[in-house]
């Protein structure tokens, strides 16, 4: 069975844009953790800008499509997590500059 790595799977993460601010979701850093387990399944951990956001399923589908495309990966998992709260600190110095923080 093929096992992707971590920075392979993040890598196809950035391709899945967060739909307001069309910035990647690993680079605003609402990605806490993604792993490959046994039977080709994929684990996202994520998590959201605020607890009430309604975006979570306009994420984990494109989430989904994008890791399926990658060989070997038969299921993927989106769990979703606000423990650790997500904060500005966790975005990339890209998404910080495309965002104005600079």
């Amino acid at each position: 069975m093929i096992s992707l790595s971590k920075q392979l799977l993040l890598k196809q993460l950035k391709k899945v844009l967060d739909p307001e601010l069309g910035i990647s979701v690993v680079d605003l850093g609402l990605i806490y953790d993604v792993k490959m387990g046994k039977k080709g399944k994929v684990e996202v951990t994520m998590t959201l800008t605020t607890m009430g956001c309604p975006l979570f399923t306009l994420m984990s589908e494109p989430i989904k499509e994008k890791l399926k495309k990658l060989k070997g990966v038969k299921e993927v998992e989106v769990v979703l997590t606000f423990d650790p709260p997500w904060s500005p600190e966790k975005m990339s110095r890209e998404a910080k500059v495309k965002l104005g923080f600079f």
